[in-house]
């Protein structure tokens, strides 16, 4: 329905904003001046520690400084509360006293017919509830019990049980007074002019309840147990309350998880989102078992800035993958951003968990790749670019790519990104055919850039890697003692614990080498969870009941000696977030890269080809990259002319 422009005027007027959003935080005292109607509070959109979240009663409007939320009453209420426009004006026009405006019979007519439907919809999800607590619900508890499913889990997302009946679920509505006409409108029977009498649906499946945003259900998803049936995974058909393309499994309670921080994840099936909200994920959505679809990608933008997308680590996984890049790529804006994490092979997330813990799954989110990344990798996989034909050719797709972008900002630095990959691409590419000059498969030893030989080669089973590569921070084991990286990391969250909140997401999923460090990092997490991270203080009084404070100690003074002053105490904020955000970046691609060089160097000791050859010259030179800037970064307290800050 359209409501006058003068109607909104008057109940925004004659209800304090502050009076709206006041239901749902604690304004903090200290930096509130209720009369003049200037409010501040932790924002409730990104669970933050320190209020950042302001409300002007007299512009009647509200502005995050920390994750840029904005907008007046009724997009608090529609973008907190999943509630729809109509229903955030009919709230303020309550709490201001005022009549709504005469609607629209026929519209009135359908938003009843859809409360109706919803009201059916909760009573055959009761009913498939109380059918999975029964006798005859035994066959499907036992499944849910060898996938590893508490009963408090099955309970959260009200699993239920379909029973292996034509018309159970139709007499149960029956007997409840709900008009065929109800059932047939909510999908729950198949029916039509050619089926004389109508059936259930669903049957003899485990069942799943599908909620909108509101946390409404309005359809359901089966699991088929009979091992023969036609579809093991059947969705409800479409229908007045549930448009498949539109709807995301898990919507409504992952909106609320990542208001306390992090991001959303999207991965491919009902079961996966629940194993990893039994996990602690409960950050997890999935789309109702197809391909991810364009508005489905605009709710999980709507849910966060960067979502990170999770594929399952198969042929098919690597192609849904691509085809959400695809997707994603020409709406990629500054804030709409994705990531994608690519599970083991033959791995989906239900997987991984149940064999290796949620920590497992922790190490594939923080691997997870930019968009620009995963398209480079896509068009570059087993290409053969020895020619200036085929290297034009790669760099038409990739023009044609990076023109599909809408926003002209991040188009162009799309452009001069991929430009940059082909650059060292290519640059790799002389060095190979230097390298090849003297080397044929099967000689025993691996070329690298040059023309010069690793010792051992394929035949000894070493990696090869450059002599100065060897010397890197970035492919030290854990035990050869602290890298500069990493102590920069930990000591700069400890000494500015506002970095913790501002990261929290990378700080959950960090993954450190070194295992006093993982200790330190041990203590940041146990400060989190028991709200003690706000003050340096703090951090360090949990760093000490944990005994670890000559690790503490040992690290502060590998950062002075380093002459990383930006970590340390005595630094400013800015310059602190500068060096965590440039150790954090470099820590990502060291921990990416390692693992790359390890395969690169498998492949090529199982296939000697020219193409195993070229990828593992390709990370050699990325190696080299980030090496120079790491080396470049830890120079920097020297250089910078600050050192007498340490």
């Amino acid at each position: 329905m359209r409501f006058p422009p003068a109607f909104l005027d008057e109940i925004r007027d004659r209800v304090p904003i502050s009076q709206v959003i006041g239901t749902r935080v604690a304004w903090d005292r200290k930096k509130t001046n209720a009369s003049r109607g200037d409010y501040w509070a932790c924002c409730p959109f990104h669970g933050e520690k320190s209020p950042s979240f302001h409300c002007e009663d007299k512009k009647g409007r509200y502005h995050c400084f920390g994750c840029s939320v904005s907008g007046d009453h009724f997009k608090f209420l529609t973008e907190l509360d999943g509630m729809s426009f109509p229903e955030a004006v009919e709230k303020i026009a309550e709490m201001a006293g005022v009549p709504m405006p005469v609607r629209d019979e026929a519209q009135e007519r359908r938003e009843k017919e859809r409360a109706s439907l919803t009201d059916v919809m909760e009573m055959a999800t009761a009913f498939f509830q109380e059918r999975l607590q029964s006798a005859e619900g035994a066959k499907a508890r036992a499944y849910l019990r060898d996938r590893g499913l508490t009963p408090a889990t099955q309970q959260s997302f009200r699993l239920g049980y379909a029973p292996d009946s034509r018309n159970a679920l139709k007499e149960h509505l029956a007997a409840k007074g709900v008009p065929k006409a109800d059932i047939e409108a909510c999908g729950l029977v198949r029916h039509g002019d050619d089926i004389p009498v109508s059936y259930d649906w669903f049957r003899d499946r485990i069942m799943f309840p599908i909620p909108d945003s509101r946390g409404k259900i309005i359809a359901f998803g089966g699991r088929a147990l009979a091992p023969d049936a036609l579809a093991k995974y059947m969705n409800s058909p479409e229908t007045e309350l549930f448009h498949k393309g539109n709807v995301l499994y898990n919507f409504a309670r992952a909106r609320r998880a990542i208001a306390k921080g992090g991001t959303v994840i999207a991965v491919e099936g009902y079961m996966d989102v629940i194993a990893l909200a039994q996990a602690g994920f409960e950050n997890a959505v999935a789309p109702l078992g197809t391909a991810l679809t364009e508005n489905q990608l605009e709710l999980l933008w709507r849910m966060a800035p960067e979502p990170v997308l999770c594929f399952d680590g198969d042929q098919a996984g690597l192609k849904a993958a691509w085809r959400a890049a695809d997707l994603a790529l020409p709406s990629a804006q500054t804030d709409r951003r994705a990531r994608f994490a690519l599970l083991p092979e033959g791995k989906d997330p239900d997987d991984l968990v149940k064999a290796e813990g949620p920590d497992a799954f922790r190490a594939v989110l923080a691997d997870a790749r930019p968009l620009d990344e995963l398209l480079w990798m896509r068009e570059t996989a087993g290409g053969v670019f020895d020619t200036p034909e085929r290297r034009a050719e790669l760099r038409k797709r990739l023009r044609e790519l990076t023109g599909r972008i809408r926003d002209e900002s991040v188009r162009y630095y799309y452009q001069q990104t991929m430009d940059e990959r082909e650059r060292n691409f290519f640059g790799s590419q002389r060095s190979v055919r230097q390298g090849r000059q003297d080397w044929k498969p099967g000689q025993g030893k691996t070329p690298v850039p040059g023309g010069q030989f690793a010792k051992g080669g394929a035949a000894g089973g070493r990696a090869a890697i450059t002599e100065s590569l060897g010397r890197s921070a970035l492919v030290k084991r854990a035990g050869e003692g602290m890298s500069v990286r990493e102590a920069t990391i930990i000591v700069a969250l400890v000494n500015h614990p506002a970095l913790i909140d501002e990261n929290f997401a990378h700080v959950e999923f960090l993954d450190l080498a070194n295992s006093d460090l993982r200790k330190l990092h041990a203590a940041i997490l146990d400060a989190m969870a028991h709200d003690a991270a706000d003050e340096r203080g703090a951090v360090i009084a949990t760093i000490e009941r944990a005994g670890c404070s000559s690790i503490w100690e040992r690290a502060v003074e590998l950062i002075k000696r380093a002459r990383q002053w930006p970590a340390l105490e005595t630094a400013a904020l800015d310059d602190a977030r500068d060096a965590f955000n440039q150790a954090m970046h470099l820590q990502r691609s060291a921990r990416t890269l390692h693992r790359e060089l390890k395969q690169a160097q498998a492949a090529l000791d199982a296939d000697p080809s020219d193409e195993n050859f070229r990828h593992l010259v390709e990370i050699q030179a990325q190696f080299n990259d980030v090496q120079a800037t790491e080396a470049l970064i830890e120079g920097f307290g020297v250089s910078s002319g600050r050192v007498g800050r340490v």
